[in-house]
C-alpha cells in the first residue's frame, strides 16, 4: 500500500509497505526494522514477530520512546507477557497491530511530535 502523507518536518516516515518490504523515506528495507522519527535501525536481530524476545527491545527503550507501536506481519497477534510486563515496567506505552496498521499509526504519531518508535515485522 502508498502512504502519501507529507511531513512538515524532516521525520522519518513510512511512504510504503508490502509483504516484501516498508519504504521508510526514500528507503527500502526488506526485514525486520526499527523506526523513530530520527532514526532507522536495519540489523536489528529478530527476523519475525515469532523470534521477538525482551532482551531485543533493549535497542528500542534506549531511545527512550514513550509508545512502541509493533507491527506483527500481516496478521495481528498479541505480545508475550514478558514484553507486555517489561514496558509496563517502564512506563511505555504498547500498541500491537498488524503491519499496515502499525505503518499508519507510527505516521500519525510521530507527525503529532509524539516519542514513539515503530518495530516492523514483515512476517
Amino acid at each position: 500500500m502508498q502512504l502519501t502523507l507529507e511531513a512538515g518536518s524532516r521525520a522519518n516516515l513510512i511512504r510504503g509497505y508490502s509483504d516484501a518490504e516498508v519504504r521508510v523515506g526514500e528507503r527500502s528495507v526488506r526485514r525486520s526494522c526499527v523506526v523513530t522519527a530520527d532514526t532507522l535501525i536495519t540489523d536489528w536481530a529478530p527476523e519475525s514477530f515469532a523470534d521477538l524476545l525482551p532482551e531485543h527491545l533493549a535497542t528500542v527503550l534506549a531511545l527512550e520512546p514513550e509508545v512502541i507501536v509493533i507491527g506483527t506481519g500481516p496478521a495481528s497477534r498479541f505480545a508475550p507477557a514478558e514484553i507486555r510486563a517489561l514496558l509496563a515496567q517502564r512506563g511505555v506505552g504498547l500498541e500491537v497491530m498488524p503491519l499496515g496498521a502499525a505503518c499508519r499509526t507510527y505516521n500519525v504519531l510521530v507527525q503529532e511530535e509524539r516519542r514513539v518508535a515503530a518495530v516492523l515485522f514483515l512476517r
